[in-house]
């Protein structure tokens, strides 16, 4: 642990999230944002559904930490949604199982403690034939047709239980020309899909009536030292225009 104690923003998934530090990815972009007011903490795991995240759950948030997350963004719902396998193994899970899975997750998480908040991203589409040009047979049974029940009742379950959601199925789509330019192997999210992500935490972020805010303009920046030179910027509005400047998209700065 180093110092000074910042707040810790988590990011939970599967390989949506375990690859969102790749250039352009919307986890990467999360740390440069909050470089100098939050530690943004990886946890992703390639592959994984929403019953693995569970077994794990007590391990990766233990409920005595000294110190808690001020934030946890999870990620799970792509795998669980693939087709059964006819052996019975692979990632399905059922959808009813899918739901009580993450709402057992977002309640141990609320737990934590009474400041901890947390988002829900929703599965995002995928483009089918894309996949199957990358992976061909390695790789069967994902489509949108099976995918789509499982963001809608990730939602749903959102406001049941007080977690913020983020609608990726939709967000993507809103984007032009999304299926060819929004993801690298059909699946995962090009810098482009990366740059949705970021826009829709941050909203949320934003507008959520969380106190303390845990936007990135309403934390401290850490350390403010200043050169004091007369009619100059001082480092913090610099540091302020830097984050202006990684604007998720070309015709809107970060909210």
């Amino acid at each position: 642990m180093v110092g000074p104690g910042r707040p810790q923003i988590v990011l939970f998934g599967s390989s949506i999230v375990q690859y969102s530090f790749i250039n352009g990815g919307w986890g990467a972009t999360l740390a440069d944002v909050y470089s100098r007011t939050a530690d943004i903490i990886l946890r992703g795991y390639g592959g994984w559904n929403s019953r693995y995240a569970l077994k794990v759950l007590d391990q990766v948030f233990p409920k005595d930490a000294v110190v808690q997350p001020s934030l946890v963004i999870v990620y799970f719902g792509g795998n669980d949604s693939k087709a059964p396998h006819p052996s019975g193994h692979g990632p399905h899970v059922p959808l009813s199982e899918f739901v009580e899975n993450m709402r057992k997750i977002g309640e141990h998480l609320l737990s934590l403690s009474d400041k901890t908040r947390v988002i829900f991203l929703s599965p995002p589409p995928m483009n089918e034939t894309q996949i199957q040009l990358v992976f061909g047979d390695a790789i069967k049974g994902r489509s949108n047709e099976v995918c789509r029940p499982y963001a809608e009742a990730l939602l749903n379950l959102c406001n049941e239980i007080n977690v913020k959601g983020v609608d990726l199925w939709n967000a993507i789509q809103q984007q032009d020309d999304w299926l060819n330019t929004c993801f690298t192997d059909g699946i995962h999210f090009t810098a482009k899909a990366s740059e949705v992500v970021v826009k829709e935490v941050l909203k949320v972020v934003k507008e959520a009536d969380w106190k303390p805010s845990l936007h990135w303009k309403s934390l401290p920046i850490e350390f403010p030292f200043d050169f004091g030179v007369p009619n100059s910027l001082s480092l913090s509005e610099i540091e302020l225009m830097r984050n202006d400047r990684l604007e998720p998209s070309s015709s809107a700065t970060l909210l």
